[in-house]
């Protein structure tokens, strides 16, 4: 297997199963447009003066790292500077933290004016504001202050490693012995969807010298994780997870229930597919997103607003953002490559944008997923 970080190619799986690329390029350019410039009905990104801007979580009326840094990626993915540098400075203005045990890190939520809800950071905004950093780097050049973007992935990355090093406060967001990334810092468990082999890949290219081989051995281990989070059977991963794969029981007094295959874990899928259209090396990934589409168009082919146990198991609950196991089960496609692949696809794309309070988090899977099928979801070297 070889992914598009040797060949180039990043597969239109759109324009493979039919579909002209004039419409393929205005869906795209239509859901961006929905997304950041819509009706106050439809989207959810916001400018604020003359040089920042948020995206709203409009769920929860909060800004997450989660949210400004997918902001950041798609807006690197295509091509929209001027937004990206707005969502950063907001970031660095208002979530990036100076003194106390997070520091240099950035707090998870924040009110949409700017004041902190938590002084704790969520591991998947960082290492996603690192990637796209990376790729502004590359794409358009550095600048100066906040703007020399490749610095500041790298400020980020080595907090990431080191944090607690030589006496200084707070915890690193990765497990340096076992190389997983953790839920939170200072936890003993992760998140299957917080898992992006082939980030960290780029990383170990890209970060700092003395941590490329981190990185490296990260990549492996995240792959190698992946394997123990799936259930064989159904591809389906929890929510959280204990280092052996096994769904994470614990703590739901402080976080809720979150064994299931429920919100986050959508992404764990989506990651799959994404890693194997950049890189290609686990032949693992193709039988497993195999597995899954299975699961959803055969066993479960009526139920896909379902929450289920990771070994099928349909529960009474329903899906919160039905529109994301949508967006997710077409994104499998680029490993899965299989019987249900056109199916998943094809389901994607008739589905629209979902509306209402909840479809900030639905949104965003959204395009992410359009911009992966269309072959404009790309490694920027």
């Amino acid at each position: 297997m070889s992914g598009a970080f040797e060949t180039e190619n990043y597969r239109n799986l759109f324009k493979e199963y039919g579909y002209p690329e004039e419409k393929i390029e205005k869906k795209l350019k239509d859901a961006f447009e929905t997304v950041f410039y819509g009706t106050e009905a439809e989207r959810f990104y916001h400018e604020v003066g003359e040089d920042m801007g948020y995206l709203e979580d409009t769920g929860n009326h909060d800004v997450r790292t989660e949210g400004m840094s997918y902001g950041m990626m798609v807006c690197v993915q295509l091509n929209k500077k001027e937004e990206f540098d707005r969502i950063w400075k907001w970031v660095k203005t208002y979530m990036w933290m100076s003194e106390g045990a997070g520091r240099y890190y950035f707090r998870w939520s924040c009110s949409t004016e700017g004041s902190p809800n938590s002084d704790g950071p969520a591991p998947d905004g960082e290492e996603f504001f690192a990637m796209s950093l990376f790729f502004a780097s590359h794409r358009w050049g550095d600048g100066t202050g906040i703007f020399n973007y490749s610095q500041e992935a790298k400020n980020i990355l080595k907090e990431c490693v080191h944090k607690g090093e030589n006496g200084n406060l707070g915890e690193p967001m990765w497990d340096r012995e076992n190389k997983l990334i953790k839920f939170i810092p200072g936890v003993d468990f992760t998140d299957p969807s917080y898992h992006l082999p082939h980030f960290y890949e780029l990383f170990a290219l890209w970060a700092n010298k003395e941590d490329r081989e981190f990185w490296r051995q990260a990549a492996q281990a995240s792959r190698t994780y992946l394997h123990c989070a799936c259930h064989p059977d159904t591809g389906l991963s929890p929510e959280y997870g204990e280092y052996n794969g096994e769904p994470h029981t614990g703590h739901v007094e402080q976080f809720g229930r979150h064994d299931w295959y429920y919100s986050d874990a959508y992404r764990t899928i989506a990651n799959i597919g994404l890693d194997t259209l950049w890189f290609g090396k686990d032949p693992w990934q193709k039988e497993i997103a195999q597995t899954f589409q299975e699961f959803y168009c055969v066993k479960q082919k009526g139920h896909w607003d379902g929450v289920f146990l990771i070994d099928g198991t349909r529960l009474e609950e329903k899906a919160l953002h039905p529109v994301a196991v949508v967006a997710v089960n077409a994104q499998a496609s680029l490993a899965a490559d299989g019987a249900y692949s056109r199916e998943c696809v094809e389901k994607f794309w008739n589905t629209p944008l979902r509306t209402g309070d909840r479809r900030y988090y639905d949104n965003f899977l959204y395009l992410f997923a359009l911009m992966a099928l269309s072959g404009n979801y790309r490694i920027w070297k």
